[in-house]
């Protein structure tokens, strides 16, 4: 083998060795970056874990709280009611001592005055219905009627009053119809 030769077979190991060197620091670079994202991977699957269990804590809080406003949320209505009631057994007892019709008349208007002032602070209103067109969303029609007297699908009485709750109705009025 000539000089030239021996100094081509060398070089030729040599590239060969750096290159298989390269593919091994490649292979142990690329090893590295694995295990990296592997670690990355886990840090961000825990985070999700625990964001996951905190939001079901969240969840699981907020709907006691709504149970527990649900449980106590006639109480400022029911406490005001019971003011009410301590009045009708206050007139009844005052009118069972004297036997006078008329202050038990007396005391229970002032009681009904009170109470229609307990609900219209509660912003319960009642629905008007003398007089007026008959509305499918306002009144509940149970009897129809022809009268002369009267327009065609105007509400001629009022069998049960209707109110409405800041503007929602929560009892439709029962009402006799004009039907021609």
């Amino acid at each position: 083998m000539t000089e030239k030769e021996i100094k081509d077979e060398i070089i030729e190991e040599t590239n060969e060795t750096i290159e298989t060197t390269e593919e091994i620091k490649d292979q142990l670079s690329c090893d590295e970056e694995i295990g990296k994202l592997k670690i990355e991977v886990e840090d961000w699957k825990n985070s999700y874990l625990r964001k996951q269990a905190e939001f079901q804590n969240f969840t699981k809080r907020k709907e006691k709280e709504f149970e527990d406003l649900k449980a106590f949320a006639s109480e400022k209505v029911i406490v005001k009611v019971l003011d009410i009631i301590d009045n009708l057994e206050r007139a009844i007892s005052a009118s069972a001592e004297t036997k006078d019709f008329d202050s038990l008349v007396k005391g229970v208007e002032l009681t009904l005055s009170q109470m229609k002032g307990t609900v219209a602070s509660e912003g319960v209103e009642a629905i008007i219905t003398e007089r007026s067109a008959f509305d499918p969303h306002l009144h509940m029609a149970v009897a129809v009627e022809d009268s002369s007297e009267h327009e065609n699908d105007e509400i001629m009485s009022e069998f049960q009053k209707g109110y409405k709750m800041k503007g929602k109705v929560i009892r439709p009025a029962m009402v006799k119809v004009c039907k021609k």
